[in-house]
C-alpha cells in the first residue's frame, strides 16, 4: 500500500509482502510499480525476477535477476514515486507544482479537499497523505471510465477509505449541494475554470484556499477576475520553471587553472599606466637580478628525471555540478486565492 503517514511508516513492518505495491527502481528515469503475486515472474532489460524471492526482503533492497545478469532495487510506494511511475491516463502535475499546491492551500491531516479532474490520480494520492487519517478528499471526473479505473486504483492501494471517487460534469453542474460550506481547500484542472469559482465560493468554509491549473494565460485572466467578483482575497498566479542539474565526477586541475586565469582577468589595471601614478619597482629598474633569477629554468630533481608521478592535486577529480541541457519547459499556471471572511 501507498504510506499514507509518518507513523504509518514507522509502524508498517518494511519488508515486501505477497500482494503489496513494490516500485521497481532500474534508472533515475524508469521506475515501475508493481503488485508482489507469488508465482510470478517480473521481467525487463536487466533479467528476470521471481516475485517469491522479493517477499520477505526489506523495501530497499537490490535484487539480482535469474542468472545475475542484472539487477534492480525494491522501493517503497510514496506520493512523489507513485507519481514517477504511474500509468498515465491523461496527463499529470509533477512534484514541483504539486509541492506547492498542498503547500499553499495549507493542507494538514483532518482537512476536507475537493478536486476536479481526478485524471490519473496523482495529486489526489498527494493530496491523500497531506490530510490522512482523519481528513478526506472529494474527486470528481467526466470521464466515466477514468473514473472507474482511478476507483478501483484507489482500493487496490488501500487508499479507498480516505478518498471518494464521483463522476460529474463539475464544469457544468458545479459542486454537489451536500459539500456546500464543508470544504478546507479546492483544487480545478479544467478546461473553463472560471465558470466554476461562483460554486467554489460556496464550498469553501470562510479563509479556505481555491487553486486552479491553467497551462494558457487566457484562462487565468478570466479565472482571476471570476475570483475577485465571488469575494477571493490574496489572489496571485505562480509559474514553475523546474532546472534540474546533474553531478560528474571532474578533474581538479583545469578547474584550477580556469579560476587562476578568472582572477587575472578580475585584476585591477596596473597604477603605473595612470597618470601621476607611482613606477613599480621593475619599472624602476630595481628589481632587474631577481628578474634574472627568476627567468633561470629551475633545475630538475633526481625525483622528476626519474619520472616521478606528477602532484596528487592535479590528478584528483572533485564532483562538479552542472545544469542538464534539456530544461522542463511551461506546464501551466497555478492561480490561488483565499475566500475573504464577510464582516
Amino acid at each position: 500500500m501507498l504510506r499514507t503517514t509518518l507513523c504509518e511508516q514507522q509502524q508498517s513492518p518494511l519488508t515486501v509482502k505477497d500482494g503489496d505495491l513494490v516500485i521497481v527502481y532500474e534508472s533515475h528515469d524508469r521506475m515501475k510499480p508493481v503488485y508482489v503475486t507469488a508465482g510470478k515472474i517480473y521481467g525487463s532489460k536487466f533479467g528476470n525476477f521471481s516475485h517469491d524471492d522479493w517477499i520477505g526482503k526489506s523495501f530497499g533492497s537490490k535484487v539480482t535477476g535469474k542468472g545475475r545478469k542484472g539487477w534492480v532495487h525494491l522501493l517503497a510506494p510514496t506520493p512523489e514515486l507513485w507519481t514517477l511511475s504511474l500509468t498515465h491516463r491523461t496527463q499529470i502535475l509533477y512534484i514541483a507544482d504539486i509541492s506547492l499546491v498542498v503547500s499553499y492551500l495549507q493542507l494538514r491531516p483532518g482537512c476536507v479537499v475537493l478536486e476536479s479532474g481526478t485524471g490519473s490520480g496523482s495529486l489526489t494520492t498527494s493530496f491523500i497523505r497531506a490530510v490522512a487519517p482523519e481528513g478526506h478528499v472529494f474527486t470528481f471526473e467526466f470521464h466515466a471510465g477514468r473514473a472507474q479505473t482511478a476507483r478501483e486504483e484507489f482500493e487496490r492501494n488501500k487508499l479507498s477509505k480516505y478518498v471518494t471517487v464521483t463522476t460529474r460534469d463539475i464544469e457544468g453542474q458545479g459542486f454537489p449541494e451536500a459539500l456546500a460550506g464543508k470544504a478546507d481547500g479546492v483544487f480545478l484542472d479544467l478546461p473553463g475554470p472560471w465558470k466554476v469559482v461562483p460554486s467554489v465560493a460556496k464550498s469553501l468554509r470562510p479563509d479556505g484556499v481555491f487553486c486552479s491549473f491553467s497551462p494558457c494565460v487566457e484562462q487565468v485572466q478570466k479565472t482571476c477576475e471570476a475570483m475577485a467578483a465571488n469575494g477571493f482575497v490574496d489572489i496571485e498566479t505562480i509559474e514553475i520553471l523546474l532546472r534540474e542539474y546533474e553531478l560528474d565526477r571532474v578533474d581538479r586541475a583545469p578547474l584550477k587553472r580556469i579560476s587562476a586565469d578568472l582572477k587575472e582577468e578580475d585584476a585591477p589595471p596596473n597604477a603605473a599606466g595612470i597618470a601621476g601614478g607611482k613606477r613599480t619597482r621593475e619599472e624602476a629598474g630595481l628589481d632587474e637580478p631577481a628578474k634574472a633569477n627568476a627567468e633561470e629554468p629551475p633545475k630538475a630533481s633526481q625525483a622528476s628525471k626519474a619520472g616521478a608521478s606528477k602532484p596528487k592535486e592535479e590528478t584528483a577529480k572533485m564532483v562538479f555540478p552542472r545544469p542538464r541541457e534539456t530544461a522542463r519547459g511551461h506546464t501551466g499556471y497555478l492561480s490561488f486565492g483565499k475566500l475573504g471572511v464577510v464582516g
